[in-house]
């Protein structure tokens, strides 16, 4: 008779039986009697259902998970999402269950975070599920993030950003931070910049390991090379002195107080800033993404370029051509 009946072997039980002519050795994962009963019936009704309707009646969130790992998938953030949703099967899992867990599993944490640790995780592994045919693909939308509100700087705050440097004798925050605002480069690679890296003839530095690929090329002004000429450098230490992104910051606060400037991170005084002023000094947009190594257009607009100056432009775009147009006229 098919079926699976619960066996006793070396002290644990194993399910023994067959299931529509497949035949089926598992083991329960159990020492107790009771236990091992109601874990065989529950396979066993598992096995059928797999027989009736195929993966999708049996594959749990968990068998999702580990052959999303074994898939290459992250691994990140899924512990707390395998004991919430703890024997369910993948195919029943819902957008608003998963939303629901976010809140839940994350009660104090705002919506950037909820989306990256449980809306992210759980619908990638839900989506590798449905490669497998093991359920359905799902869309799950993310929490409502507020886009930050950024600021840059001009010309002015980094001529008395360098100016205090100097009266300081802080030679290499100036250099830094004269290099990230006028190039365009992330704190983290600027702090990476070996000697070797620069090319002084050329006026180029070499960043390595850069967020987008491996190696960038980015040209520096003669009034950083002049700077960095009188930094002097020293066999194996970065250029500008800082292990880590903390450096600068931590200096830059003191800097600006003293100065009468209003404090900025570093991204902002640096990338963020060389995006707005490059365009507004009339660098095109293709030149201004390519010598800061960004790839997105839409990114770079949305997130980087201001232009506050953008209606009064326009409008002076309009009023050359219609002037242009009305001396054409008086000329016919």
């Amino acid at each position: 008779m098919a079926g699976l009946t619960p066996k006793k072997r070396d002290g644990w039980w194993w399910a023994y039986g067959s299931i529509r002519g497949r035949r089926v050795r598992k083991s329960l994962g159990t020492r107790d009697r009771r236990e091992a009963k109601e874990r065989c019936e529950d396979l066993e009704k598992r096995e059928w259902a797999r027989v009736s309707d195929g993966d999708k009646a049996v594959r749990t969130f968990a068998e999702a998970v580990i052959a999303y790992i074994e898939g290459g998938g992250d691994k990140s953030y899924l512990t707390p999402l395998i004991h919430h949703f703890h024997g369910r099967l993948v195919n029943e899992i819902t957008p608003g269950e998963i939303e629901a867990a976010a809140r839940l599993l994350l009660p104090k944490a705002g919506p950037a975070t909820r989306n990256r640790k449980v809306i992210t995780p759980a619908r990638a592994v839900i989506n590798f599920a449905s490669r497998l045919n093991w359920c359905s693909p799902i869309r799950v939308k993310h929490f409502t993030v507020e886009k930050p509100k950024r600021t840059f700087v001009d010309r002015s705050w980094i001529d008395a950003f360098v100016d205090q440097c100097d009266k300081d004798s802080l030679p290499h925050l100036a250099a830094i931070m004269l290099f990230m605002f006028q190039t365009g480069t992330r704190i983290s690679e600027a702090c990476r910049v070996m000697p070797e890296d620069v090319d002084i003839q050329k006026r180029t530095i070499i960043l390595e390991r850069t967020k987008t690929e491996r190696y960038r090329t980015t040209y520096i002004t003669e009034e950083l090379v002049a700077r960095i000429e009188a930094l002097g450098t020293i066999e194996g230490a970065p250029l500008f002195r800082y292990a880590d992104r903390f450096g600068p910051r931590n200096r830059m606060r003191a800097v600006c107080r003293r100065a009468g400037i209003t404090f900025v991170s570093p991204h902002q005084a640096g990338r963020h800033s060389f995006a707005t002023n490059a365009l507004k000094m009339g660098a095109t947009l293709k030149d201004a993404m390519e010598a800061g190594g960004w790839k997105s257009s839409k990114q770079f607009l949305e997130t980087y370029a201001h232009s506050e100056q953008a209606g009064r432009i326009t409008s002076d775009l309009f009023d050359a051509q219609a002037k242009k147009g009305s001396k054409k006229r008086a000329q016919n």
